[in-house]
């Protein structure tokens, strides 16, 4: 008897191995088109700052697809960032921008990130900008 449920157990094993998935199970993906939005920058070096004094930096982009872009979310990395950027769709080959003004209250080097989702692009960008803020002289 042990031996007749060892055998049925293997043989079940056994052909659970063999499961087979025909292309009609296989689900492709539907992706956007991707990289229709071109950056003129991705990374802006600010170089020094006056503390106290906020500093504007401008992030544009191409619209280099065949349908227009709409930007559907900014996120600025921290309070210390706030954004602005083009509200209204991007037709193609038109540009648009992403505003960032940084308060520079804290002295020292500093590197932000701004994370922008476009209706064009799978994955959000990450845009950063850098800088060091000095003591008013």
């Amino acid at each position: 008897m042990r031996i007749l449920k060892f055998s049925l157990l293997a043989l079940a094993l056994g052909l659970m191995s063999f499961t087979v998935i025909s292309k009609e199970e296989i689900t492709p993906v539907k992706t956007t088109e991707s990289g229709s939005v071109v950056w003129k920058s991705e990374t802006i070096d600010v170089g020094q700052i006056p503390q106290g004094t906020p500093k504007l930096i401008e992030f544009q982009f191409k619209n280099t697809s065949t349908k227009a872009v709409i930007i559907t979310n900014v996120k600025p990395a921290c309070g210390c960032t706030a954004a602005d950027y083009t509200k209204e769709s991007i037709a193609p080959g038109k540009t648009g921008y992403v505003k960032a003004t940084y308060n520079a209250a804290a002295v020292g080097a500093f590197t932000k990130t701004v994370t922008v989702t476009t209706s064009a692009d799978v994955n959000p960008k990450v845009l950063t900008f850098k800088g060091n803020v000095v003591t008013k002289a």
